[in-house]
């Protein structure tokens, strides 16, 4: 399970697997959230690029870069995941922020409900049980990106609010160079 430190350009396409846990909008809310970015862009002018909507995640923790992909981290962060029990919640997207060292948009929460900082916690508690190394930050900060390499930063100001019902968490494969942006590995259940 050795994590090689290597970022994506630094390997040949299909090789690198950046792997991580997430949220997961539906479709609805997808095209929900790219109609509220580019509302946003439109008004304040960021400069930078848009992601694409079927990029849109929370990420809830971070695995990790690797090349090649172990298959045996996939599956003790599958038997992790399995593992953690957390009711279904309602999330509202309600403020749009950036980060000035990642020089990104995001829309994120107000106020976090609970059962989102247990589902963090608890799948961090089952990955260290599980020995499953993350490389998620100290400091969990729920965001969905909407804007990448933005000249011009936002502080955290309210927007009309996206309902989002949490009903499930994923695993992500992410590879360079692939027709898909993103691979669904594994899909859990909340409640």
């Amino acid at each position: 399970m050795a994590q090689m430190g290597l970022g994506f350009d630094d390997a040949p396409a299909g090789e690198m697997h950046r792997l991580f846990f997430a949220l997961w909008p539906d479709d609805a809310l997808r095209a929900r959230v790219a109609g509220a970015a580019a509302s946003l862009v439109a008004e304040h002018a960021p400069g930078g690029r848009a992601l694409k909507p079927d990029r849109y995640h929370v990420t809830l923790q971070f695995l990790g870069d690797f090349r090649p992909l172990p298959p045996s981290l996939v599956e003790e962060a599958r038997a992790a995941a399995a593992g953690v029990r957390t009711p279904a919640f309602e999330l509202s997207l309600d403020e749009v922020g950036s980060f000035r060292g990642a020089n990104v948009w995001w829309l994120g929460a107000s106020r976090a409900p609970d059962a989102l900082r247990a589902l963090y916690d608890g799948l961090g508690r089952s990955l260290a049980q599980h020995r499953v190394p993350v490389k998620s930050a100290a400091n969990f900060v729920p965001h969905l990106t909407v804007q990448r390499d933005v000249r011009r930063h936002i502080p955290q100001t309210p927007v009309p609010p996206l309902a989002w019902p949490v009903r499930e968490f994923v695993l992500i494969d992410s590879q360079p160079g692939r027709g898909t942006p993103y691979e669904v590995i594994g899909r859990w259940a909340l409640g």
